[in-house]
């Protein structure tokens, strides 16, 4: 192509400059065909499932049949286990899921030295704590992973400085989990008895004892947020080769 713009007599640079622009424009279509592929990829999993219950919504968003469809390249929450997969190598060019990145920056930002501190997180799933147990091992912090079947909850919880709740259930970390002067990170949302939002914490308790949590709402899920557009940003510079 280039031989064929010198004899219609384009000077070498500006011959250089439509390459370039040509070689950009097939790759954005590249990228059009592979989102196009993705939509259709999308909508033969939704079409698979009759969506006319609760049940079925939940069943049409079955991990283990989205996973593998989102490109990781845009898999900006971690969905994708090739994103899994950089996380528990400490591979940094992957996506963490937002809210477990979101409790990282929560205790970076108040000062919270995690080097050789005790932290348990209570909770066990890939969305939060799993992932965020390898995110804190990667800041040489000594991680218990506990859950609602961990033998005597509260006394295991107690012997950390940091205990983090994820376990999705309303109000289920009481002040009897909190040792004097440790940091609780509130990462659930629930509705409690009086059809009021709280946390997997009990507020009221264990603000008595902690030296910082963080409430619910405005707390964890603000700061996940925040995370979800950095991802983005972080995606688009990638697809567009920005450094």
């Amino acid at each position: 192509m280039k031989n064929r713009l010198l004899e219609m007599g384009i000077d070498e640079e500006s011959c250089n400059k439509i390459l370039e622009m040509f070689n950009k424009s097939i790759e954005e279509k590249d990228r059009e065909i592979a989102d196009i592929k993705l939509n259709y990829e999308i909508e033969n999993v939704l079409n698979s499932y009759s969506v006319k219950t609760n049940k079925a919504v939940k069943a049409l968003l079955n991990m283990e049949e989205i996973k593998f469809v989102v490109d990781a390249v845009k898999d900006i929450d971690c969905m994708n286990p090739l994103n899994a997969e950089k996380i528990f190598e400490g591979d940094k060019t992957g996506y963490p899921p937002c809210t477990s990145q979101a409790c990282v920056e929560i205790l970076d930002h108040y000062g919270v030295e995690l080097k050789g501190k005790n932290v348990a997180v209570v909770g066990r799933s890939m969305v939060v704590g799993k992932p965020l147990a390898m995110l804190l091992l990667d800041k040489n912090a000594t991680v218990t992973i506990c859950h609602s079947r961990t033998a005597d909850l509260p006394a295991v919880c107690r012997q950390n400085d940091v205990v983090i709740a994820a376990v999705g259930r309303a109000e289920m970390v009481t002040g009897d989990f909190i040792s004097e002067g440790a940091v609780v990170i509130d990462v659930g949302i629930n509705v409690n008895a009086e059809g009021k939002l709280c946390g997997d914490v009990k507020f009221d308790e264990c603000v008595e004892k902690a030296s910082m949590i963080t409430p619910v709402p405005a707390g964890v899920g603000s700061v996940t947020t925040s995370v979800l557009a950095k991802h983005v940003v972080k995606a688009c510079k990638q697809l567009n080769g920005i450094k």
